[in-house]
C-alpha cells in the first residue's frame, strides 16, 4: 500500500516545531528553572504542546519564541500556584523542596547563591528580573510574556532587584 500523501500545512508545522525546539528548548528549559518550576521539563513540554496545537492560528511564524516564552512564564506560574493549594491542603508540608537533578545540573556553584535569593522573591518579580537580566527582553516584551502592564514591569523590576539585592547583602 501508499502512504497517503502529506499536508503541506502539517510538514511545515512539523519543520517549523523542530527548528523551534532545536534553537529555543534549552533556554526555555533554563527560563523555567530560574522562575522556580519544580519539573521544568514537564513545564516546557507543555508549552512546545500549546504551540503546536496552537501552529495553524499563529499570525506570524517570527512570534512563536516570544509565544512559547510566554506559555512557560503562564504555566510555571499556574504550577507554583497549584502547588502552593495543594500543600495548604497537606496535613504535614513537606519540610524542603527536592530540586530535580536536571535543574541542578544547569547551574553553576557559583549561581545557587543568587538561584536561592531569587527563589525568595515574589513570583512577579522574579519572572520580571529573569525576563528583563536574563533573557534581555524589553519592557513591551516582558509585559506581554507576563500579560501586565509596562509600569507594573518597571515595578516589579524595581522592588525585585532591591529585594534581591538586600538578600545577596545579607548572605555576605
Amino acid at each position: 500500500m501508499a502512504a497517503a500523501p502529506a499536508d503541506p500545512a502539517e510538514l511545515e508545522r512539523e519543520a517549523g516545531l523542530a527548528g523551534l525546539f532545536e534553537l529555543h528548548y534549552a533556554s526555555m528549559l533554563r527560563l523555567a528553572v530560574l522562575l522556580g518550576a519544580d519539573d521544568p521539563e514537564n513545564v516546557v513540554a507543555e508549552a512546545y504542546y500549546q504551540i503546536y496545537r496552537k501552529w495553524r492560528r499563529l499570525r506570524d511564524i517570527e512570534a512563536a519564541e516570544a509565544y512559547l516564552r510566554s506559555t512557560v512564564c503562564n504555566l510555571t506560574r499556574m504550577r507554583i500556584r497549584h502547588l502552593q493549594v495543594a500543600r495548604k491542603h497537606v496535613e504535614s508540608p513537606p519540610e524542603e523542596t527536592v530540586v530535580s537533578a536536571e535543574s541542578a545540573a544547569l547551574l553553576r556553584d557559583d549561581q545557587r547563591v543568587l538561584i536561592d535569593a531569587l527563589q525568595q522573591l515574589p513570583a512577579r518579580q522574579r519572572e520580571a528580573l529573569v525576563l528583563r537580566h536574563w533573557l534581555g527582553l524589553k519592557e513591551g516584551e516582558i509585559a506581554a510574556a507576563m500579560g501586565i502592564s509596562s509600569g507594573s514591569v518597571k515595578t516589579h523590576t524595581a522592588r525585585g532587584l532591591a529585594a534581591l539585592t538586600q538578600a545577596m547583602e545579607a548572605r555576605r
